[in-house]
């Protein structure tokens, strides 16, 4: 196995030890292990997802090239069978349930985003593209990979689900501005959405318009809207340098903290880990996304290297709006942390990503 192979993967696997370690914490009040049911379904889900990481990892990764556009597809037919027949939680619909578990189809709508866009943009190479940028025009260069984010985007918002929206944008973003696509296309897009604001937030529904103005001011709303990020603050706050111990968090212990194992689970891990294994993890993120960059420094095929900038810059922007959301330095737009948070589709999805990518760095 390539070296960079064991790095990822063992990184990987250290985050995953440590989300199991959080989530059966998490599950805990009073000292009492009263969400069995979560955390068993947790480590199910971990298993699945393990199994298909390996599946990915022995699957040459050019394959995936002629299923990106059947994949893109089935999933805008799965995202509308979630709007007629999806199971609502929250005041959302965006689960399917199969076989007793909940199947959510936006969070591999992530997938199908990452596999269309890196090969519209690898049908030409990188060479070619930086040569000829000047050539490649606004409607192939940024219309129509737009058009395409927005479809499966605006269904998502349908659901609603503003935060996975966002995310498919960023990675839209993230990939056009690698490829050297002009950087005022990006610009006019960025300008476009600051002017169509007032817009846009007419089409909120009430808790998201309520999520951003509590941002604003979390104190506006503190037994409401505010109250959940009001608890997570204190709860990271309160875990000083070392934190407060495993299985030791009051916040968490006395079910202070709601959605601790899910949107919220890092304010567990400021809690009981404090600062210094707050930064740990953060540091294992950091260098899980530096490798799988240099797995695209280093290859030479265009689908290779597109797929690793994308899975590098999901990985990144996800795990920062978590966190910053966590602590109250971002509105609260409802994202899972990366390999962390309860929840078996984004955990699944995650772990076949880095199947890819592993993949990618057996073939260099």
């Amino acid at each position: 196995m390539h070296k960079t192979d064991k790095m990822i993967l063992f990184i990987t696997i250290i985050i995953v030890a440590f989300s199991v370690l959080t989530l059966y914490s998490s599950c805990h009040q009073k000292g009492e292990f009263v969400l069995q049911s979560i955390f068993y379904r947790q480590i199910i889900w971990i298993i699945i997802g393990l199994f298909l990481s390996f599946v990915f990892y022995m699957i040459d990764y050019r394959k995936l090239w002629d299923f990106a556009w059947l994949l893109y597809v089935f999933t805008i037919l799965a995202l509308i069978v979630v709007l007629i027949f999806g199971r609502t939680r929250l005041g959302a619909q965006r689960w399917l349930e199969l076989g007793g578990f909940n199947f959510q189809p936006s969070e591999f709508g992530k997938l199908a985003i990452i596999l269309v866009l890196a090969r519209y943009f690898s049908q030409k190479s990188f060479e070619e593209l930086k040569i000829f940028k000047n050539r490649f025009s606004l409607a192939r260069g940024f219309v129509f990979p737009l058009f395409v984010t927005g479809v499966l985007a605006l269904l998502v918002l349908i659901q609603p689900d503003l935060g996975t929206a966002i995310i498919y944008f960023f990675i839209f973003m993230s990939l056009i501005f690698f490829v050297g696509v002009r950087i005022r296309y990006i610009i006019i897009f960025i300008c476009s959405g600051l002017i169509a604001s007032p817009f846009l937030w007419s089409l909120l529904r009430g808790y998201q318009r309520d999520r951003l103005l509590v941002f604003l001011n979390p104190s506006r709303d503190p037994l409401g809207a505010g109250y959940t990020i009001i608890q997570s603050k204190i709860a990271v706050g309160s875990g000083g340098l070392l934190g407060k111990g495993w299985l030791s968090g009051t916040q968490n212990q006395l079910n202070f903290l709601p959605e601790r194992h899910t949107d919220f689970i890092f304010s567990t891990i400021g809690e009981e880990w404090g600062f210094f294994g707050s930064v740990v993890l953060i540091i294992l993120f950091y260098v899980l996304v530096k490798r799988i960059l240099m797995l695209s420094s280093l290859a030479h095929d265009p689908f290779a290297k597109n797929l690793c900038l994308c899975i590098a810059s999901l990985i990144f922007i996800q795990s920062f709006i978590n966190i910053a959301m966590t602590i109250g330095f971002m509105p609260v737009v409802g994202l899972p942390l990366p390999f962390i948070s309860y929840g078996g589709s984004s955990l699944v999805s995650f772990l076949l990503l880095i199947g890819i990518v592993l993949n990618i760095s057996k073939s260099l």
